[in-house]
């Protein structure tokens, strides 16, 4: 445990930048995993959920949680995996 007093300070921040970091990555996967399950239901299920997982990881990205082109790697395997789906289906 830290006996400085800066470095107490700076124990309390690492948490809650550790807890704020966690809750943005559980929700990144959360959404990524909806829209795979989307993929299944129909083409406009999966279509909206690709737009809201897009909306998330930009937003993960743009707080510093995820890098900029691991986010972008992610979103561009999930529009693959949501545009071969529907190119695949012939409804």
């Amino acid at each position: 445990m830290a006996n400085h007093k800066s470095a107490i300070k700076r124990a309390r921040q690492n948490e809650k930048r550790r807890m704020r970091n966690k809750t943005c990555k559980t929700r990144v996967k959360n959404v990524t995993k909806l829209t795979r399950t989307a993929l299944t239901e129909s083409p406009e299920a999966a279509q909206s959920a690709l737009q809201e997982a897009m909306r998330t990881i930009d937003k993960a990205a743009s707080q510093g949680t995820l890098h900029r082109r691991t986010a972008s790697r992610k979103i561009a395997r999930l529009s693959r995996q949501v545009f071969k789906s529907q190119a695949s289906d012939p409804a």
